[in-house]
């Protein structure tokens, strides 16, 4: 039996992460054994202690201080014993019953990286904020440019890797913030991974219910494509 290790990073999420984990739980995936990873990357809003009173089956990482989401997932990959690795946010953005879409092409042998697009597909997505996707489809245009990738959305949380690949990606990682996302992609492409992509569900929440990303950290992204894919080495063993 294959196993999915999925990685929770979650900052002040109080109001959702109970919820999140349920639906997680809740997914059947045939022949694949879950393993759930929660970050707490220093929460100050009572998730901690929602956390502490989780019974054992879940590996729970506590961070002293918030340092970033792409601190908490690394922390996460590192812990991960699964033979795929999975994000999941903790908000309640992303549907969990797309997984084992997310996880076939490697399951299959035909892939090592999966990505969740928002973009593709005919699943539901909320309508929400203009200007968020077409800032996000011109960074994932801009970061193809540097990949030779034909993404629709690099931007997204749902991506899951084998575990051969994020064993070579985590001795690479130096993101700390939202920045993670293009410094993965950034990666998989230096290291010609076999990358596939499937349209999921998304369910986008608005800044009065909790959103944390800024239009700062779409400018930020364009700097950090130029960076991790002109400046960046690796050794592609």
């Amino acid at each position: 039996m294959s196993k999915l290790s999925i990685i929770i990073p979650a900052y002040n999420e109080r109001k959702t992460i109970k919820k999140i984990l349920q639906d997680v739980e809740n997914v059947r995936l045939l022949g694949v054994e879950k393993e759930i990873i929660i970050v707490d990357d220093g929460s100050i809003d009572g998730t901690r202690e929602i956390l502490r009173k989780l019974p054992d089956k879940y590996q729970i990482i506590f961070l002293n201080k918030n340092q970033g989401k792409g601190f908490a997932l690394k922390k996460g990959f590192e812990a991960a014993n699964g033979d795929i690795c999975l994000i999941q946010d903790a908000d309640l953005e992303y549907n969990p019953n797309d997984y084992q879409e997310l996880i076939r092409p490697i399951l299959e042998g035909r892939a090592d990286v999966v990505y969740g697009s928002r973009f593709v597909g005919s699943k539901p997505h909320r309508v929400l904020y203009a200007y968020h996707m077409m800032g996000n489809k011109f960074i994932t245009l801009f970061s193809n440019f540097f990949t030779n990738f034909s993404l629709t959305d690099i931007e997204t949380c749902y991506k899951a890797f084998s575990q051969s690949a994020i064993k070579k990606i985590i001795p690479h990682l130096t993101a700390k913030s939202f920045n993670i996302e293009i410094e993965l992609t950034a990666l998989v492409s230096k290291f010609k991974f076999r990358v596939y992509e499937v349209g999921i569900a998304y369910y986008g929440r608005t800044y009065e219910e909790g959103k944390k990303i800024k239009w700062t950290d779409g400018v930020k992204a364009l700097f950090y494509i130029i960076k991790y894919n002109l400046f960046k080495n690796v050794k592609n063993n």
